[in-house]
C-alpha cells in the first residue's frame, strides 16, 4: 500500500528537499505540503493524508497544537503524526508525545532512517529517536493528561508484561521473543492493551506506563 503523507514544515526549501526524498520511495506520496499548523490541520482533512510529517516552529500555529488538533479530531483517528524537529528538548519530545504524535526525530537523521520512520509509525509502531530515554519521559510526566479509559489495573497480568515491554521500546517482535510468544499473539495483545486503556498508539502507551508507575525511569 502507498502511504499518502503531509509535510508540514515552514522552509520551503527543507519541504521540497524532503518531497523529493520520500517521492524516490515505491511506498509513498506526498499529497500536500503545508508552511504553517494551521495549513497542516486544514490539509490533513482534506487530503486525507496517513501521515503527517509535523515540525514545531511555525508560524500561526506551531506543530504540537496542530498534532493536538489532528489527534483530537475524530475525523482523522487514522492519520498519524511524525514529529521532525531541530528543537529535540526533553519538553518538545514529552509535549509532541501528549498532544498525540506517534513519533519524534531530528533532522540530522539519515534519509533511509526517516524513510523507515515513516513506515514504522505508519503501520502503528511509536518511534523516538535515541536521545529520548525512559529518565526524560519520568521527569516530565508528572501528572496525567492522556485521557485513558482505565488503568493498568484493568489489564491482565499478560497485558501488564506487554505494555512494561512496550514503554521499553520494544517492538512486537522483541516483545515475542522476550515473553516466548509468535508475533502475532504478541501484536494481539498489544491491541487489546490499547483498547482496554482507550488510547490511540504506542506512544501513548508510554506514557501511561510512566504515569502509572509500572514503568520506573531506570528500569532495565
Amino acid at each position: 500500500m502507498t502511504i499518502r503523507v503531509l509535510l508540514a514544515d515552514d522552509q520551503t526549501l527543507v519541504r521540497e528537499a524532503f518531497a523529493l526524498l520520500l517521492e524516490s520511495a515505491p511506498d509513498m506520496e506526498v499529497v500536500g505540503q503545508a508552511a504553517t499548523g494551521r495549513q497542516a490541520v486544514e490539509l490533513a482533512r482534506t487530503e486525507r493524508a496517513d501521515l503527517v510529517v509535523m515540525d514545531i516552529r511555525m508560524p500561526d500555529l506551531d506543530g504540537i497544537e496542530a498534532t493536538r488538533l489532528i489527534a483530537a479530531d475524530d475525523d482523522l483517528a487514522g492519520v498519524k503524526v511524525l514529529v521532525l524537529t531541530t528543537y529535540d528538548t526533553d519538553e518538545n519530545i514529552v509535549d509532541a508525545l501528549r498532544a498525540g504524535a506517534s513519533g519524534f526525530l531530528v533532522k540530522d537523521t539519515r534519509p533511509a532512517e526517516l524513510l523507515d520512520a515513516i513506515r514504522t509509525v505508519a503501520a502503528g509502531d511509536a518511534l523516538l529517536s535515541p536521545g529520548p530515554t525512559a529518565r526524560l519521559i519520568a521527569r516530565f510526566l508528572r501528572s496525567p493528561s492522556v485521557p485513558v479509559a482505565a488503568g493498568p489495573e484493568c489489564l491482565s497480568d499478560r497485558e501488564r508484561e506487554v505494555l512494561a515491554l512496550v514503554a521499553r521500546g520494544l517492538n512486537n517482535a522483541e516483545i515475542a521473543d522476550a515473553l516466548g510468544l509468535s508475533p502475532l499473539t504478541a501484536k494481539t495483545h498489544v491491541s487489546r492493551t490499547m483498547g482496554k486503556l482507550g488510547v490511540r498508539d504506542r506512544a501513548q502507551l508510554v506514557i501511561v506506563a510512566y504515569e502509572s508507575g509500572l514503568v520506573a525511569p531506570g528500569t532495565p
